[in-house]
């Protein structure tokens, strides 16, 4: 299965693709993070990340698609940011006809690491051991996209390969 992870963000959007299977080590397939100028109009932004996530898409042909779910911050700016960013990778994830579900940052932290509570750093050093990769993926963006993707994989990839079999059979 092929997973496309998406840690939403207005400024730096990270993602990440990987493939593997339920129980066992993913492979490294891309990861980026899409950026944009804080001075830009909101519209122009958005727009740019739809165009990115559009064009990873079409390119990495993923079979599903996993967004880190918003969860209140106390500087509302952000979360809306955040919210509308992940609303765009959804959008995308939709028009492709692609399954999309959503986690928790607490889900994918237990997910790569078995500690719910773990910090970026541990979560950039799991990524990088689980890929087996030489060099961390950095900004941490990326590495958190990668979480997410193998999360997805690791907790809702059967699901996914299960409802894509059933849209094809129709």
């Amino acid at each position: 299965m092929r997973v496309l992870g998406v840690d939403p963000g207005l400024t730096r959007c990270g993602v990440g693709v990987v493939e593997g299977v339920p129980g066992r080590p993913c492979r490294l397939v891309h990861y980026e993070v899409v950026t944009s100028d804080p001075d830009t109009d909101l519209a122009h932004r958005l727009l740019n990340l739809d165009e990115r996530l559009t064009a990873l898409v079409a390119e990495h042909r993923p079979e599903s698609v996993a967004v880190e779910r918003v969860f209140s911050q106390h500087n509302v700016r952000t979360v809306m940011g955040t919210a509308q960013a992940g609303a765009v990778a959804i959008l995308v994830a939709a028009r492709a006809g692609l399954p999309v579900q959503t986690y928790t940052p607490s889900e994918v932290k237990a997910a790569v690491s078995g500690n719910g509570s773990a910090d970026k750093a541990q979560v950039t050093a799991m990524v990088t051991r689980l890929l087996r990769l030489q060099v961390a993926p950095r900004p941490a963006d990326a590495a958190d996209a990668l979480a997410l993707a193998i999360c997805h994989v690791w907790r809702g990839g059967t699901r996914d390969r299960i409802q894509a079999a059933l849209r094809r059979a129709r």
